[in-house]
């Protein structure tokens, strides 16, 4: 991650479209360029947080940030068309949909999981997302280095453009599904994963093709998202390889 400092380079920055991703700006800073950095990250769909000017400082070490400073991904990010290619080779594609996973350990230990089980690539929601943190990074064990990384404003839209690509997309949910190991998965896949508390949202499930889960055995009703992860894309693995 590149650190960006300083009200106008902050600005500039975001309004070149680079790979911005968190704004910090320091508690009670007020300003017209201050303003229009606001403006111009949720616009993008940017997050903005506030931080004290100490933390501020601590992360600029030492530098002057006019009160702002900003986090820019040296991840690379992919378009649709990239990954899409890169999978066709496979002779049965994997992608995974990753839809408002907000917490930076669970979406590390999710990419791990995907690079390990051989996901051809990841498409992570922009909206109430993690971003491509050091912390994501470090969790990831360096996986994110070697995945297809596709961001994206709309899961429903995604959801159709890969229809076209003849992939036949799986909503992971409690209600209405159907028990993985029941699942055929020789097929190209698109597995989607929702939201810690929320899990998908109901129009991304009522646009998939199917919706499974994975049965409990215990007095809890769910798994933890990265470990759900881990055994829905390992078991779609396991039935690749019989």
């Amino acid at each position: 991650m590149e650190l960006i400092i300083g009200r106008k380079p902050v600005l500039e920055a975001i309004k070149a479209d680079q790979e911005i991703e968190i704004v910090y700006v320091a508690f009670n800073i007020q300003g017209e360029i201050v303003n229009s950095i606001v403006k111009e990250a949720k616009n993008r769909k940017i997050k903005v947080s506030q931080v004290s000017p100490n933390k501020l400082d601590e992360m600029a070490k030492g530098k002057v940030t006019q009160g702002v400073a900003a986090l820019k991904s040296v991840q690379k990010s992919y378009e649709f068309s990239d990954v899409i290619e890169a999978a066709r080779p496979s002779k049965y594609p994997l992608l995974l949909i990753l839809d408002s996973i907000q917490d930076p350990h669970n979406l590390g230990a999710i990419l791990r999981s995907a690079e390990c089980a051989g996901v051809d690539g990841v498409f992570v929601s922009m909206r109430d997302s993690a971003s491509i943190t050091e912390t994501v990074i470090k969790t990831s064990a360096g996986a994110v280095s070697h995945l297809k990384i596709c961001k994206i404003q709309n899961v429903n839209n995604l959801i159709r453009d890969l229809k076209k690509e003849g992939y036949w997309v799986f909503g992971t949910s409690l209600h209405n599904s159907k028990d993985y190991t029941a699942t055929d998965f020789k097929i190209p896949v698109a597995l989607i994963l929702g939201n810690e508390e929320k899990g998908i949202h109901k129009l991304v499930a009522d646009n998939c093709d199917q919706l499974i889960k994975i049965p409990m055995l215990g007095k809890i009703d769910s798994l933890n998202v990265s470990v759900s992860a881990g055994v829905l894309l390992f078991e779609i693995a396991r039935q690749r390889k019989a």
